[in-house]
This record gives structure tokens, C-alpha cells and sequence, in this order.
């Protein structure tokens, strides 16, 4: 026997199979179990899955689809008849008959719960939404709203209430939502989220808080976030990432932290985030890139820090970057940088964003971009778009332009001083030479008088 579970839900297609066996194709909502004749769930049904039983269990020949908690049992249908093919005939091992008696169980459970149980089993949409019950969606967005509406299904897997009113997330505002996968709350104006109100969200997948009025993230702010892979927190006036806010969430994949005010982070902030591979932290005020900051980040691929303060970047900042295939530091700060920094990129290929900084173009800075040209695996994006800032005679002129000129410049310049050094030295030696010869002459011109 082989079941195959798709999505999305229709009565099962019987497909019986050519000699002796069993096969049966379902469908079912994303929503619905599969559950034995005991109701006991075998797999959940999100998506496709495929199952073989073993000829010894042809017993087990009817299974249900039911919904995740008993208050839906309502909703059983009989899913699934084996179909037997042999010498050209089909049999049905049960007939439509006892489906449906068998059928009735759950339906004489529900009688035994109190009415709001049942109740609850019944599809929900709030008032100044749009639901979509073939994909358990929930659209809310731009309704005005204040505050996040009850009365969402408990089946709803994703929830948007961008473009709305929203200032705070209460603790009571998912509770029950355990099937949420993707909450969009953008363009509110939320200033605070209690992070009780996420302990129901232990499946969700994408939370998005853009565009909103957060100053700070709360302690254990992802707590209960353990299968989160995309936080997004641009735009919002946060100044500090604290340590304890990003905790357990390990399954992280992007972090968007972009255009804030973010001044500093704690040196353990992305400790628990080992499989992030997108961090965006442009259009911040940090000041310097430090050791440490990012150790455990050896899958991060993207990492943009482009118009911020960073005048310095530590020494082993990025040595641990090993999947690192995009560094972006436009628009910041920096006057020197030193080769060895980007050598400890120990990549396949890092492309590098350095443009729009206030470059001080001289030999030093000739000679590390020059090698770093040099090195097989790391790529100057912008580098012809890199212009000098300092010295006055040099500025706004484009440091490619200059090839070797500024270290021929400062060799000459070498030469001159070291020549002119060496001619003053003779001239001292002559002119100390020429003075003991007059007196020497003139002591033996006394001697000779006398």
C-alpha cells in the first residue's frame, strides 16, 4: 500500500494498481492530519508526502483526515479506500456504507465538548479582512486596524497587517496561531512587542517588522522563534543590539537590520545565529567592524555595511567569514585599510564594495589596493570609482587613473630629500675641510715669522 499526500485538498483519487497490491493517491489541506482509525496523527499533511505499508498490515486498509486539534474532528472525511486490482477486477475492501458509519465517531466525540469547542472548529475571518480559505490566508493590510484582530482561523498560515495602525503587540495578540508561518506587520507604527505575544509562533518562518517605531528589542525577544529563517527590522530607531534579544534562534537564515540608528552591538549579539548567510546592517551609525563580532558566522555569503561611521576594521574581523561572497563598505569612514585585514578572507571569491569613502591616496594605499587586485579570490567591485579625498592636490582624482604614480612620486620625492641630505653633508665636509686647511696654513705662517 502507498499513500501519497499532496496538496492541495480534493477526494482522494483511487488509483488502483496493476496486479497484486495496493497504491492510493490523497490530497489534502495543509491543515490536516492523517490519522489512523484510532485517530492517533501519523504525518502532518503540508505537503507532499509518500508512505509504503507493508503487505503484512493490509488490515490497515481506511484512514482519516482530520485537523489538527479534536474541536475540528467535524471535518473527517473518508480519504482513503483500498483498491484491489487482480485478474482485471477491482474490489473495494470497504464499502461506502461503513465509510460513512465510521465516520460518525469523531462527530459523536463532538457532541461530549462544550459548544465553544466546536465552535472554534468553524472558520473565522475577521470583519475588515480578506480570507482565503483554500490557502488559509489572511489579508488585513491597510484597514486601518489598531490593534491585531481576533477571531483569526487557527488554521491561518500566513497573516498580513502591513500598512495599519498598530503600536503595540500584546501578549494575547497570536495565541493560538500555531500554524502561522509568515506574519507581516510593515508600515505600522508599532514602538513595542511583548515577547509573550510570540510564544504561540514556534513554526513561524518570516516575521516582518519594517518600517515600524521599535527603539530597542526586548530580552528573548526570539524565545520562542526556533523555526524563524527571516527577521526583518529595517527601518525602525533601534541604537543598540543587545546580546540576549536574538538568543535561540539558531535556524536564522537573514537578518535585517538596515537603517536604523545602531551604534553599537554587543560582542556576543550573533553568537546563536551559525547559519546566517544575509546580514544587512547599512544606513547605521557604527563606527568601527571589532574582532569577535562575527566568529560563529561561517555561512554568511552577504555582508553589507555600507553607510555607516566604520573608520577601522579590526584586525581578525572578517577572518572568520569563510562562505563570505559579498562585503559591501561603501559610504563610510575609511582612509587606510591594511592588505593583511582582507588576506584572512580565506573565500572562494569575495566581491568588495570600497567606493564613496574619504580615501587618503598615497603609496601605502597604491600598494594595498594593487595587491589586493593581485589576489585570485578577492574582486574590487567599484574600484575605479574609488576617488582620493586627501592630500588637497590629489582630491577627487580617481585612484586607478594614478597607477603607479603616487609611489614613483614619493620615490622621487625619497631621492630629492636623500640628495639634497647627501649634497648638504658634502658641502659641511667641504666647507669643515676648507677651514682646517686656512688654519693650518694660517698657524704655520705664525710658525714661519717667528
Amino acid at each position: 500500500m502507498q499513500l501519497r499526500l499532496m496538496y492541495p485538498y480534493r477526494e482522494a483519487d483511487v488509483n488502483p494498481s496493476f496486479g497484486k497490491g495496493f497504491k492510493t493517491d490523497c490530497r489534502f489541506s495543509p491543515q490536516i492530519w492523517l490519522c489512523d482509525h484510532q485517530f492517533k496523527p501519523i504525518i502532518p499533511s503540508n505537503r507532499e508526502y509518500s508512505m509504503r505499508v507493508p503487505r503484512e498490515s493490509a488490515e490497515m486498509t481506511h484512514f482519516y483526515a482530520v485537523c489538527k486539534t479534536y474541536s475540528q474532528c467535524f471535518r473527517c472525511v473518508a480519504v482513503c479506500e483500498r483498491r484491489r486490482v487482480s485478474h482485471g477486477f477491482r474490489q473495494e475492501s470497504l464499502n461506502l456504507e461503513r465509510t460513512k458509519m465510521l465516520c460518525l465517531i469523531p462527530l459523536l466525540l463532538l457532541l461530549l465538548l462544550p459548544l465553544p469547542s466546536i465552535m472554534s472548529g468553524f472558520r473565522q475571518c475577521p470583519s475588515p479582512c480578506l480570507c482565503y480559505e483554500s490557502s488559509d490566508l489572511v489579508d488585513c493590510r491597510s484597514q486601518g486596524l489598531e490593534q491585531v484582530p481576533p477571531g483569526v482561523s487557527r488554521g491561518t498560515w500566513l497573516l498580513d497587517l502591513s500598512g495599519n495602525r498598530v503600536r503595540e503587540v500584546r501578549s494575547d495578540s497570536f495565541v493560538g496561531l500555531w500554524s502561522l508561518k509568515f506574519l507581516l506587520m510593515s508600515n505600522n507604527s508599532i514602538h513595542a512587542v511583548h515577547p509573550q505575544s510570540l510564544s504561540s509562533l514556534q513554526f513561524l518562518e518570516k516575521l516582518d517588522l519594517s518600517f515600524n517605531r521599535l527603539r530597542w528589542l526586548p530580552q528573548d525577544f526570539t524565545l520562542h522563534l526556533t523555526s524563524l529563517q527571516e527577521l526583518r527590522l529595517d527601518h525602525n530607531l533601534m541604537q543598540h543590539v543587545d546580546s540576549s534579544s536574538l538568543r535561540n534562534c539558531d535556524n536564522l537564515r537573514k537578518l535585517d537590520l538596515s537603517y536604523n540608528r545602531i551604534r553599537t552591538i554587543d560582542a556576543r549579539a550573533f553568537h546563536s545565529l551559525s547559519r546566517l548567510r544575509l546580514l544587512h546592517l547599512e544606513g547605521n551609525r557604527l563606527n568601527m567592524l571589532k574582532d569577535g563580532l562575527l566568529s560563529r558566522q561561517q555561512s554568511l555569503e552577504v555582508l553589507l555595511l555600507g553607510h555607516n561611521n566604520i573608520s577601522a576594521i579590526e584586525a581578525e574581523a572578517l577572518a572568520p567569514l569563510r562562505g563570505l561572497t559579498l562585503l559591501g563598505l561603501r559610504s563610510n569612514r575609511l582612509q587606510h585599510i591594511k592588505f593583511k585585514t582582507f588576506l584572512k578572507l580565506q573565500t572562494v571569491s569575495t566581491h568588495l564594495q570600497m567606493s564613496l569613502n574619504p580615501w587618503t591616496c598615497d603609496c601605502d594605499l597604491q600598494r594595498v589596493f594593487g595587491k589586493i587586485q593581485f589576489v585570485r579570490h578577492l574582486h574590487v567591485e567599484d574600484y575605479k570609482a574609488i576617488l582620493c579625498h586627501a592630500p588637497p592636490q590629489q582630491a577627487g582624482s580617481p585612484l586607478a587613473s594614478m597607477d603607479s604614480q603616487l609611489c614613483m612620486a614619493e620615490t622621487a620625492s625619497v631621492l630629492v630629500i636623500t640628495i639634497t641630505v647627501m649634497l648638504a653633508v658634502i658641502g659641511a665636509l667641504v666647507k669643515a675641510e676648507r677651514n682646517r686647511k686656512n688654519k693650518q696654513a694660517a698657524s704655520d705662517a705664525e710658525s714661519s715669522d717667528k
